[in-house]
């Protein structure tokens, strides 16, 4: 995919992905979302790539949200074939076509199999907060602000927030978030978890590049892959033994592999371990050990 509305550039395993309609504020479309998604298809794809960055364009916003230019129209959806809006008015709510832009994103970045940091260098709302969400890492200038304004636009939050954001911040901090729609500071956010870290002015990409390096420098790829998918759904778990389950396998699998021969080789020859396994061939049996559910 030729892409317009994102740059994507690799150096030292380092993936940068950069909203680029800095005119815009980096605002939101469809063409933007399809080329983020084939974006983290080429992160997953590609073995040389350890761990990715997301930032935006410009000073003033990460992602300033969807991108209003069709104005009340924006959230109507369109009619016509393929669209959820059937010819009475009614909506198909079961449609593929009635899910929501940023829904899609954030599914997709949670599906990732590489570290994944967000830089925000500016203002995130709406969309441009929800996609942190699924990021592992969330660092920020300080000036940054969050912004889960939906409300104020008369909608719901979307891409996947009310499962991510309770979790991350807690019920009581999303409530206020997400009902008032008013904008949050760095040092809010990162006094509840939504942000890991501010960065000194002039340093977003080298602390972000710092965090992916600190993730990637030492560690197994495929086991980092399988830990990012273990913590992420572990969150959806019901009960202890499922994570139990779900490790014993990992430990059992992983204990066979070259990378662990390797990684204890390594420790005991007090050297830097040279994993030999690939995320696109080496990843074990049991894996996906989840069933994701349809959307309907």
């Amino acid at each position: 995919m030729t892409y317009e509305q994102i740059t994507f550039s690799v150096s030292e395993r380092i993936a940068t992905i950069t909203l680029a309609r800095p005119d815009k504020l980096n605002a939101y479309t469809i063409r933007m979302m399809e080329e983020l998604l084939d974006a983290f298809d080429r992160v997953d794809r590609d073995d040389e790539i350890g761990a990715v960055i997301v930032t935006g364009a410009g000073a003033r916003a990460f992602c300033a949200g969807a991108d209003l230019e069709m104005g009340a129209a924006t959230f109507e959806g369109t009619s016509g074939p393929g669209s959820p809006i059937r010819a009475d008015g009614s909506i198909d709510y079961a449609s593929e076509s009635a899910r929501d832009y940023g829904g899609r994103l954030s599914l997709r970045i949670f599906a990732c199999l590489k570290p994944v940091i967000g830089a925000i260098n500016g203002a995130a709302v709406g969309i441009g907060a929800t996609m942190l969400l699924p990021m592992d890492f969330r660092i920020a200038v300080p000036g940054a602000r969050l912004g889960f304004v939906f409300v104020r636009r008369g909608i719901v939050p979307e891409g996947c927030s009310a499962w991510f954001l309770p979790r991350i911040v807690g019920v009581a901090k999303a409530l206020d978030w997400t009902m008032t729609g008013r904008l949050v500071s760095a040092d809010e956010a990162m006094a509840v978890g939504a942000i890991n870290e501010i960065a000194p002015e002039g340093e977003l990409l080298a602390r972000a590049r710092a965090q992916a390096l600190a993730c990637i420098g030492q560690s197994a790829p495929v086991s980092i892959a399988l830990t990012r998918q273990m913590m992420w759904r572990g969150l959806g778990m019901a009960h202890p033994m499922e994570a139990h389950r779900v490790e014993s396998r990992g430990v059992l699998a992983r204990g066979r592999s070259a990378d662990a021969r390797e990684g204890v080789t390594a420790f005991i020859e007090k050297r830097e371990a040279r994993f030999p396994e690939t995320v696109s061939h080496d990843m074990p049996d049991y894996f996906p050990w989840w069933q994701d559910p349809a959307y309907g």
